[in-house]
């Protein structure tokens, strides 16, 4: 039986060189990336690593914990044979020791770094001739938290439409100051080869230079925000274009029928870079009382004729919302996030990136369908919970650690 350790760094590492010595692909690990964060408790006093009551912290928001106090409960109740494999010693951290961790930690850091692990642990689809990869941004706000001064939290995000895996997030401080959050957030992946999506406040000519200066490409939506960028997308001759493409949904009590048409534009709009103008009309009957609403839509791209598809332009730009429906969404229903106590310090951004790492985690590697219900099954199967962490094949219950 192994000999009980305080942290499993070391650990870590000594598995990783195992795995390289045994000429295998060692992922990884956690700990690791970890370590890049500076400790902000004081040297004297520290009974747990800082790796350790990440650590900790993400399994139980993995396991459904929802507040400071509740990571510290899941702790408690852990079984002590697990207590190595999470870096725990004597005891488990206390919900004061996670209050300091996660209210002082640089949440830059640590958004940084987990969302950059959690990538590394992604397997890439094969890149194929012309293939582009699609990302959507947007921002929301945590609206329980406070910053100084009374402000609200407002963090700008990045999110996989394929996948829907969280990509990083950023603080945009408020709503007003999301425009500047656009180059910081994507800076952190290549955009060569990358779609962007965005909704109509970012549509805007710096954020088009800035992807076409980075490889990247851009679907943006236009409404009145660009008054007169909006004035001659509605003039053009879309009269004389036929409909490209058409699709018909029906659900939450409405039935649901667009249109697209796409007209070449090359430098006849003034818009950076664009090549493609899109209408789409949207027809909407509620079933219940036969009531028709009908929206015009306008978009810009700086995709050609020969990269895109009518039919891939529908999905990419009805694809932007996964954004919303698959992490914002979830994040607020699943975790709790607007109704979370954790209001002040780095405490909310840590926690929204804790939850974003743990939707990631049970997507891309549970295969999970149903995060809230996931969160359900792995807080009843530590074993499981672990192996997603740490790459491992948990030990079985009765191998139990002598502390």
């Amino acid at each position: 039986m192994p000999a009980p350790v305080s942290s499993l760094i070391p650990v870590a590492d000594a598995l990783l060189d195992h795995d390289v010595r045994a000429g295998q692909a060692a992922p990884v690990q956690v700990w690791q990336v970890l370590t890049t964060l500076t400790d902000p408790r004081h040297r004297q006093g520290r009974r747990h690593e800082l790796a350790t009551v990440l650590v900790v912290s993400l399994a139980a928001v993995m396991a459904g914990a929802r507040s400071l106090a509740g990571i510290a409960g899941w702790a408690s109740d852990l079984p002590r044979w697990c207590w190595p494999r999470l870096g725990i010693g004597r005891y488990p951290p206390s919900v004061s020791t996670v209050r300091r961790v996660l209210l002082a930690v640089d949440p830059d850091v640590l958004d940084a770094v987990l969302h950059a692990w959690l990538a590394a642990l992604s397997t890439p689809p094969p890149r194929v001739p012309d293939a582009f990869r699609v990302v959507a941004v947007d921002g929301k706000t945590c609206r329980g938290a406070r910053g100084a001064g009374g402000s609200r939290v407002h963090l700008f995000s990045l999110v996989d439409h394929a996948t829907g895996q969280p990509l990083g997030q950023v603080n945009a401080g408020d709503k007003d100051h999301e425009i500047a959050a656009f180059a910081a957030v994507l800076d952190r992946i290549d955009l060569r080869d990358v779609i962007v999506t965005a909704d109509a406040l970012h549509t805007q000519r710096c954020h088009a230079r800035y992807l076409h200066r980075h490889g990247g490409k851009y679907v943006f939506i236009v409404k009145g925000n660009q008054p007169r960028l909006h004035a001659q997308l509605h003039k053009l001759a879309w009269d004389q274009v036929p409909v490209a493409d058409h699709t018909e949904d029906k659900g939450h009590g409405r039935r649901e029928s667009r249109t697209l048409q796409v007209l070449g534009v090359g430098s006849g709009i003034g818009f950076p870079h664009a090549k493609l103008a899109v209408r789409i009309i949207r027809t909407r009957t509620q079933v219940s009382t036969g009531a028709t609403g009908q929206e015009t839509v306008y978009a810009v791209t700086n995709l050609t004729w020969e990269q895109v598809s009518a039919a891939q332009l529908a999905d990419i730009i009805r694809g932007h919302w996964s954004i919303e429906n698959r992490v914002h969404w979830v994040r607020d229903m699943s975790f709790g996030e607007d109704a979370s106590q954790v209001r002040t310090g780095t405490g909310p951004r840590a926690m929204a990136t804790l939850r974003n790492i743990a939707i990631g985690l049970l997507r891309t590697r549970h295969g999970a369908a149903n995060i809230a219900a996931a969160t359900r099954t792995l807080g009843r199967r530590i074993e499981q919970l672990l192996a997603l962490i740490d790459h491992r094949t948990a030990p079985h219950p009765s191998q139990r650690y002598q502390l």
